[in-house]
């Protein structure tokens, strides 16, 4: 019988894998609740009018991408392909929006069938936050700028951001027309997935990597000249507030996000050594997303990471990761020591905390408990003996250092454990 293996495109997380991606999650996570945001989990199933609305029924996530299907009731579900739709839809189903701001994150697994390839998966994580009631330009600034504090929080270097803005509807409307009218008259340089795109979606041909339509798209109107009065000022505001902040950036005319809910401004942070998938980030400003999903109008903004990526440009540039190891492994010699090390270690726990304890009580040689204690990279080994156990002391033998080997009562162990982890 043949081993069952995972799903294309769906990858299990070993622990050996874990290290980066827990280091990701728990950097982000404290980083952004120390802005004043507060998490939210969304369920990974929901209707799928609600991307069909949010996200566009023209979008290739909506037409091509989504895990859709019909429950027993006969109602069509889907597994969610990205977050802020269901961030909103909760924020309204819960009354959050009723003349209230709200700044969320989130965290979790999304869904898209796609071609697997590197950095690009089918089951893919992301986390992203999302701040809501806030129109002016400081709030996009206060996304950027976290976003810019995360990256230094994690080591990473040469991830950079980029800048536009797509302004609102009415000005949207006149660069489509003037976009179209412009295609048209090219329509021998157009490939198979922009003629499909010129009637429903023109803007995302703007994005596309055909080197054949460069040249063609670099020409093409800029919605930059159809943007109001009101669009500019917004836009030049931000670059102001990020300037003065210190922070670097760049104007990409040609960056529209994959998404249609998007006004005014978006932004990308991208790196050249992930090869093809350079982008690591990806958000922008969604003013009327609330209203397209059933509630009041309420201007949005927010961003989200994709983990896998990030995990592996941490890895691309060997960022120095915190140590995991334990503070300590009781080794435990003899049948006595042996029986009594786990009770023992659990009144040491009661005083040591999360600092990391490990117990080796298992058969074996001295020198082997030894060897198994230096791989778990620990500190310090606790040794129990026959003779240790007797006179109600424990041994205290530094793996790390040159120091010299310590006695302790019993009692005391877990004292004089904080007091070395605190010396650390």
């Amino acid at each position: 019988m043949s081993n069952i293996r995972t799903v294309r495109g769906m990858n299990d997380l070993l622990p050996a894998d874990l290290e980066r991606w827990q280091f990701v999650e728990q950097t982000v996570a404290a980083l952004m609740t120390s802005y004043g945001y507060s998490e939210i989990r969304t369920p990974i199933l929901e209707r799928t009018e609600l991307f069909s609305r949010g996200i566009g029924e023209v979008t290739d996530i909506v037409e091509k991408e989504m895990y859709t299907f019909d429950d027993r009731n006969g109602e069509s579900l889907s597994m969610r392909p990205e977050c802020t739709a269901s961030v909103v839809r909760a924020a309204i189903q819960a009354g959050m929006l009723r003349n209230q701001t709200q700044k969320l994150w989130y965290i979790g697994p999304m869904f898209r069938y796609e071609r697997p390839q590197k950095g690009r998966y089918r089951q893919f994580h992301q986390i992203g936050a999302e701040a809501f009631g806030l129109p002016g330009p400081h709030i996009d600034a206060e996304l950027i700028l976290m976003l810019a504090r995360i990256w230094r929080d994690l080591g990473l270097r040469n991830v950079d951001l980029q800048l536009n803005s797509l302004g609102t509807a009415p000005a949207r409307n006149l660069h489509r027309e003037a976009l179209q009218a412009y295609l048209r008259e090219n329509m021998d340089v157009l490939d198979e997935d922009a003629r499909r795109r010129l009637d429903t979606n023109p803007l995302r041909i703007l994005d596309t990597k055909n080197p054949a339509m460069q040249a063609l798209v670099e020409a093409a109107p800029r919605l930059e000249t159809f943007l109001d009065d009101e669009c500019k000022a917004h836009f030049a505001a931000l670059q102001q507030i990020l300037s003065e902040a210190g922070q670097s950036f760049s104007i990409n005319h040609r960056l529209v996000r994959g998404l249609d809910y998007y006004s005014r401004t978006v932004f990308e942070w991208v790196t050249t050594e992930l090869g093809a998938q350079g982008t690591v980030c990806g958000g922008g400003r969604y003013d009327g997303l609330v209203e397209q999903v059933g509630g009041t109008p309420c201007p949005g903004v927010g961003f989200s990471i994709g983990i896998e990526r990030l995990v592996e440009l941490l890895a691309t540039q060997e960022a120095e990761l915190p140590s995991r190891a334990p503070l300590a492994t009781l080794v435990a010699i003899g049948p006595d020591a042996c029986a009594r090390a786990h009770p023992l270690a659990e009144r040491i726990r009661d005083v040591l905390g999360s600092a990391g304890l490990l117990v080796d009580a298992e058969p074996g040689s001295v020198k082997a408990k030894f060897r198994r204690a230096d791989r778990t990279g620990a500190r310090i080994a606790l040794v129990l003996g026959e003779q240790e156990l007797a006179e109600q002391q424990m041994a205290i033998k530094f793996l790390r250092e040159d120091r010299e080997q310590e006695t302790c009562p019993l009692f005391e162990v877990g004292t004089r454990l904080s007091a070395l982890a605190n010396d650390a």
